[in-house]
């Protein structure tokens, strides 16, 4: 059987944004239920209370809250290492039967200078790979007879450490890369591994990037 409290929550947990901003106790729950109040009625098939909507919302904040401040934070407090690296250009090839040899040879050039950076991934349809822009030549020598889909320059890359226990609590790339957001980040590319992630930002943003995330420590 429907409840007020349970279509309420259905319906928060389909608005990301929303939800964050229940958790963190910024909206005016009264205004909210009236924004609301159309759905919920028309889901629960009858005429429904403001307030009723209003201590729906209360309590899904309050349980919202906790489990935010409980893991997510925690996890988030104990962030390592924040690493910026300058000077970057991120090229993308389409897949083919002959471009893994040609970043075998780019590996090589890396392994020679052990202070450039480089990361790659592989999608099913394309690769993407981020180097020092010293290296710009090298990858268009290298990369000549494949087809490059994209070339952005002029970007910077915000490397994370995360605790161990990051794999283990749901939400913590959401929240991070929510506050983000917030502050009008644009991602060009983000790179994991377990214990680690990587975004890659225009140069005039990097400052802004990092200091959205080390502030995450004092929340």
């Amino acid at each position: 059987m429907k409840t007020i409290s349970s279509v309420v929550e259905q319906y928060i947990k389909k608005k990301p944004f929303l939800q964050s901003a229940l958790a963190q106790g910024i909206i005016n729950l009264t205004s909210l239920s009236r924004i609301v109040k159309p759905e919920i009625e028309e889901e629960l098939g009858k005429d429904v209370r403001n307030g009723a909507i209003v201590m729906a919302l209360k309590r899904l904040s309050d349980d919202l809250e906790f489990r935010a401040t409980h893991k997510i934070v925690k996890v988030l407090k104990n962030i390592g290492e924040i690493t910026v690296r300058s000077n970057l250009t991120d090229y993308t090839f389409l897949n083919s039967e002959t471009i893994l040899a040609k970043q075998a040879n780019l590996l090589e050039k890396v392994h020679e200078n052990q202070d450039i950076f480089y990361t790659s991934s592989r999608g099913v349809n394309e690769i993407n790979i981020v180097v020092s822009n010293i290296l710009d030549k090298t990858v268009e020598e290298l990369f000549q007879n494949e087809r490059c889909t994209q070339k952005a320059q002029q970007l910077s890359s915000v490397t994370v450490k995360l605790p161990a226990e990051n794999v283990s609590v749901p939400g913590i790339y959401y929240f991070i890369f929510q506050r983000l957001a917030w502050e009008g980040i644009v991602l060009y590319e983000v790179i994991s591994t377990t214990n680690e992630f990587t975004i890659l930002v225009n140069d005039d943003q990097v400052d802004v990037a990092f200091k959205t995330i080390k502030d995450l420590k004092t929340l």
